[in-house]
């Protein structure tokens, strides 16, 4: 019988955002491939650090304590298969419960998003996070060098920008062109009429569907969500009227009016923070775990 993925929510993360291989990825990038494999296979046993996704990639496969397989993590790496064991060996000596990788030896993983039906795809490389955005899957671009952050160890806790991240950038264009004052009352206009989605609105609804694993007894680990954005009264009534339409609810909402949003992360200690513009995603890489969505207009 072949083994079927249905159902899971499948998060495909490269091995630099896993563990910490940025001493390794130097070497790739001022020397070669081979001395890059050949570092990898000396240091075969030696297990490689956490990397910045290592914490929620753990918390996720804690939602298969009960032995139902709600969630799958498949490496997906540029590494090539040699160096692929190392990143096995490592998984294995973690305890993670990862059975399943792709490894292409330079050449950009994105094209396996589709076959593994991917509901995010995590990675330090921008040109194949940009690529998997462009074919419609969720992904981002980690910050290798974000704070560790390990906390509440039986809750899940991701953080969401809203416009250009779960939502389309329709209300960010109207702000970038014609200003502030403009883009509230665009969206005080149009409070009834629902966002288009944006790029991580797959990624919300299944982890809305994970959410009702919370319900089973059997089920030890808990998620929790929030959407953190730079709107504020009048325009945060259009955002949670689209969540409402889309029948998808959040835990927590900050309407934040251009305040920093690092201050405010630090204090909801999310395991992931999703952020199309890069000053936000700076401000939050100072403290929590932070992943850049080159998307939308920010990004043109």
């Amino acid at each position: 019988m072949s083994a079927s993925l249905a159902a899971q929510l499948v998060v495909a993360i490269s091995s630099r955002a896993l563990f910490d291989f940025e001493e390794e990825n130097r070497v790739f990038e001022t020397t070669d491939d081979h001395a890059y494999m050949k570092l990898q296979l000396d240091r075969l046993a030696q297990l490689a650090k956490p990397g910045v996704a290592y914490p929620l990639v753990r918390k996720l496969l804690g939602f298969n304590a009960d032995g139902v397989r709600r969630i799958e993590v498949v490496i997906l790496s540029r590494n090539d298969p040699v160096s692929g064991l190392r990143v096995f060996r490592s998984v294995r000596g973690a305890g993670l419960a990862i059975e399943r990788g792709v490894f292409t030896r330079g050449r950009s993983p994105f094209g396996y998003l589709r076959p593994l039906n991917a509901n995010l795809f995590l990675s330090a490389n921008v040109d194949d996070v940009k690529a998997a955005l462009e074919a419609g899957f969720p992904a981002a671009r980690v910050y290798t060098r974000s704070a560790a952050l390990d906390s509440h160890p039986d809750e899940v806790r991701i953080a969401f920008d809203g416009d250009a991240v779960l939502f389309a950038d329709e209300a960010e264009r109207v702000y970038q062109s014609q200003g502030l004052a403009a883009f509230q009352s665009h969206e005080s206009d149009h409070a009834a009429r629902p966002l288009p989605p944006g790029p991580f609105k797959p990624l919300l609804e299944a982890l809305h569907r994970l959410q009702a694993a919370d319900a089973s007894d059997a089920v030890t680990m808990r998620l929790r969500t929030a959407l953190v954005t730079a709107r504020s009264a009048p325009a945060h009534e259009r955002a949670i009227r689209t969540l409402m339409d889309w029948n998808i609810s959040v835990d927590e909402a900050m309407f934040l009016g251009g305040l920093d949003k690092g201050a405010f992360l630090r204090e909801f200690e999310p395991d992931f923070y999703f952020d199309d513009q890069t000053r936000h995603v700076d401000s939050a890489s100072r403290h929590v775990p932070s992943g850049h969505v080159p998307h939308g207009i920010a990004n043109e």
